[in-house]
């Protein structure tokens, strides 16, 4: 049965409670959020508007209470609509004072006099704001004032509640059933680029909201990348067929891939093939809550490899929910340690001659005696 879109309220409030006693824990009188999967987090504000650069959006976390809302105007409505209350806006843009002034206005309320504001400044984070506001909030409020969020954010994004493992299912689904009417669009002599258009559409068609991610290839003996978009090149007879995609369903993420030969067999691709099964059933069958991230990458390496420690890839799957890609990593030098309701991808992949390759990706939930995959 299809989830219902959103959430109650109760999830945002448990996500800020927790949120808050790890705050009171590293002395954080506050969290300073200006990414869209952050503010959405504690939110549930979901747009597709922040593909555009011109405005920055930001929400601070107090120590207590429910979040603040400091936004441009255009977004009020929108935001009116989630269980955030406190929403103050400005008329953007305006380069001179892009909400900077209402911000440290806000941030002056929860941090008071000595108050520490913590912002998300680990691997993978970023700071959706103009370098020169961020200078100016640093002047403002102090530089000893802000810092990092101690990893709050990051640590409670990689743990999924079942409401945001059931809206993952649901896109791995839609996928599913997109990439089970391949067949319908693709064969010998159609360009590439075509094959992905139709995939797309089928994606649609089965349920996506939208698909912002689709990678792929189509050549003989396996294929160079991993990342490329589509060419108008012809698919061949004994070309395989890649197909990655990352589609979305109400803010969520699939992400996986499928491979086909095209009108003939190939043994060596078969026997390729075989072994990235392999190499995911050996991770699945040791991916318990306790081990680490990097013991699951050396129980697939053994199998691409022999231990020889991976491919230029770097990594053989990773963390997955709001964002395509999510911590951690699964890597020979990611340690972090896997616990139950974490969301991840596990991607082997296998050198092939001529410098080709060739990958497979399964999505995968941790459940309290291992994974189920989704």
């Amino acid at each position: 049965m299809t989830p219902a879109r959103g959430f109650d309220a109760s999830e945002f409030q448990s996500r800020v409670t927790a949120a808050q006693t790890a705050m009171d824990a590293a002395g954080l009188s506050a969290l300073l959020l200006t990414t869209e999967p952050e503010v959405r987090y504690f939110t549930g504000f979901l747009t597709r508007f922040w593909e555009s650069p011109t405005r920055p959006w930001y929400v601070i976390l107090p120590a207590s209470g429910a979040p603040i809302a400091v936004i441009p105007s255009i977004g009020a409505d929108l935001m009116s609509r989630t269980w955030v209350r406190d929403i103050r806006t400005w008329r953007s843009p305006a380069p001179g004072d892009e909400g900077i002034s209402l911000l440290v206005e806000a941030l002056g309320e929860s941090l008071g006099e000595t108050g520490r504001l913590g912002i998300p400044s680990g691997p993978e984070s970023l700071v959706r704001m103009p370098l020169s506001d961020v200078q100016t909030l640093a002047r403002r409020l102090g530089d000893h004032r802000i810092g990092d969020d101690h990893g709050i954010c990051r640590s409670l994004r990689m743990i999924k509640s079942e409401a945001e493992i059931a809206k993952i299912q649901t896109a791995c689904g839609i996928a599913d059933r997109a990439f089970a009417r391949v067949g319908e669009i693709a064969g010998a002599d159609v360009p590439l680029s075509e094959v992905f258009r139709r995939f797309q559409r089928l994606a649609l068609e089965e349920g996506a909201d939208w698909v912002p991610y689709l990678a792929g290839a189509s050549d003989a003996g396996g294929y160079r990348d991993v990342i490329s978009p589509a060419t108008d090149d012809p698919i061949a007879p004994g070309d395989v067929l890649m197909l990655d995609t990352g589609l979305v369903w109400d803010g969520y993420f699939c992400d996986f891939d499928r491979n086909f030969l095209i009108g003939r067999d190939d043994d060596a691709i078969q026997t390729a093939h075989s072994k990235l099964i392999d190499a995911v059933e050996a991770a699945a069958d040791m991916l318990r809550p306790g081990v680490a991230a990097s013991d699951v990458f050396h129980a697939m390496d053994c199998i691409l490899t022999g231990g020889a420690g991976g491919s230029d890839a770097g990594r053989l799957g990773h963390g997955l929910g709001m964002q395509l890609t999510e911590w951690p990593s699964l890597s020979a030098n990611d340690h972090t340690v896997v616990e139950a309701g974490m969301v991840l991808t596990l991607e082997p992949g296998i050198a092939l001659a001529d410098g080709k390759m060739l990958v497979h990706e399964e999505n995968v939930v941790i459940g309290a005696t291992g994974p189920v995959y989704l």
